[in-house]
């Protein structure tokens, strides 16, 4: 499942491990995992204690423009695997 992941950039200690996780722009991030909604919510806000958190799964790949180099290829490398 395809999520977007946002929580305030402050909270973030650094460059983020990048295990399933994307930076689009400064604190907004798509992932993709086998894990439900709340679990990877209480994982991202255990791991990083944000003041404000947001994770919402998409039903489809998103569109967007002018994020982080990379990003558009990694959307595109996961709408073309079978499920």
């Amino acid at each position: 499942m395809l999520y977007i992941v946002y929580l305030e950039a402050s909270a973030l200690p650094g460059p983020i491990d990048p295990a399933g996780m994307l930076e689009l722009a400064p604190g907004l991030f798509l992932t993709e995992t086998g894990q439900t909604r709340s679990q990877l919510y209480h994982d991202v806000k255990r791991r990083f204690r944000p003041d404000r958190l947001l994770v919402a799964p998409l039903a489809d790949a998103p569109k967007f423009k002018g994020m982080a180099a990379g990003a558009l290829a990694w959307v595109r490398s996961r709408a073309r695997r079978p499920e």
